[in-house]
């Protein structure tokens, strides 16, 4: 497998997590969120409560997965390296977090539904995210939107609509970073098929009927799933979808939209280029700027009609879902 020594996470991180993070960056409220988010949220409580809780990952300690782990490391050049925990949970998952002490935590869950090389593969998700930066914007935005009530109290009825600006924003963000850290799985993995595996597991694999799923049907699955895009109304359903339309924002990309993703770039001149070792270089990647500009005058720069955009957007989807169900009905009587 190639190895990428001295990779940036410019090398491969997806235009639309870059698009996605400067957007977010831009919402009123941003930096005020990240100043409270750096001023009261720590690492290191995290850190202490996974290593009384879970597993801690070793030389002795679930050897196999701290090999694959140690050799995700090593192709990505990570510094600093990880700690990996394991957790008692029935659940396939795992995520990482932490920037200056980072760590990822997997499920019991998925390490009995994976193979070896899919475990690869997710590790390696996990570490492209922890390269790309990611973690520390993924643990703000849980923070900002469990706090968004005292943030409201705090700003006398504003912090509310700067909060809902900034919960599309964040939501949309994590979707697309997850495109990011999928390509730096693809990287480690350099197999396409073995990712799509992976990500067909995560979505409804089963250990006892594992004989009983393919890969092609899964891809063939995505294709359908993209000529939806054919009927307005199943994009604006697909909107919905992703943002509140289930009682919840989704916080990652359909899977087979990940696929179709992923698929698209295993074939282009980028993904060569690097894998023959043609790819930025550069040091540490980036973490959150904090802009510390006084929180009073940020406040006075936010405009109305930026605490109002969201809504109009969601109200007009709506109206447009009414039109063409209207429209629908119609060639449905002829």
């Amino acid at each position: 497998m190639p190895t990428y020594p001295g990779i940036s996470s410019e090398a491969f991180r997806h235009p639309l997590d870059r698009e996605a993070e400067a957007s977010l960056r831009g919402v009123p409220g941003f930096d005020m969120i990240a100043r409270k988010f750096v001023e009261f949220i720590y690492e290191r409580p995290q850190y202490v409560y996974n290593l009384g809780n879970h597993i801690e990952v070793g030389p002795r300690q679930y050897s196999t997965v701290y090999q694959i782990f140690r050799e995700c490391v090593r192709d990505l050049d990570m510094n600093p390296v990880p700690t990996v925990f394991v957790v008692q949970n029935p659940q396939v998952n795992a995520y990482s977090l932490g920037e200056e002490q980072p760590t990822i935590v997997i499920n019991s869950g998925l390490l009995d539904l994976m193979s070896e090389d899919e475990l690869r593969t997710v590790i390696a998700h996990e570490l492209g995210h922890i390269k790309c930066g990611h973690t520390t914007l993924i643990q703000m935005a849980m923070w900002a939107i469990s706090t968004l009530g005292a943030i409201g109290e705090m700003t006398f009825g504003i912090g509310n609509a700067i909060g809902m600006g900034l919960v599309y924003a964040f939501y949309e963000w994590r979707r697309k970073a997850e495109l990011s850290a999928d390509r730096a799985a693809l990287l480690v993995s350099d197999d396409l098929d073995t990712v799509m595996r992976t990500m067909m597991k995560m979505a409804g694999g089963s250990s006892k009927y594992a004989h009983e799923i393919d890969l092609k049907e899964f891809a063939r699955q995505s294709d359908r799933y993209h000529q939806l895009d054919s009927d307005n109304l199943n994009q604006i359903y697909k909107f919905l979808l992703y943002n509140g339309g289930q009682n919840g924002f989704l916080t990652h990309p359909f899977p087979v939209e990940r696929v179709s993703y992923l698929r698209d770039w295993s074939e282009s001149e980028m993904f060569t280029a690097i894998r023959n070792g043609d790819y930025i270089r550069c040091g540490q990647e980036g973490s959150v700027d904090v802009d510390e500009t006084d929180v009073d005058n940020e406040m006075s720069d936010i405009k109305p009609e930026d605490l109002t955009e969201i809504a109009r957007q969601i109200e007009a989807l709506k109206q447009e879902i009414e039109r063409e169900k209207s429209k629908q009905s119609g060639r449905s009587g002829l």
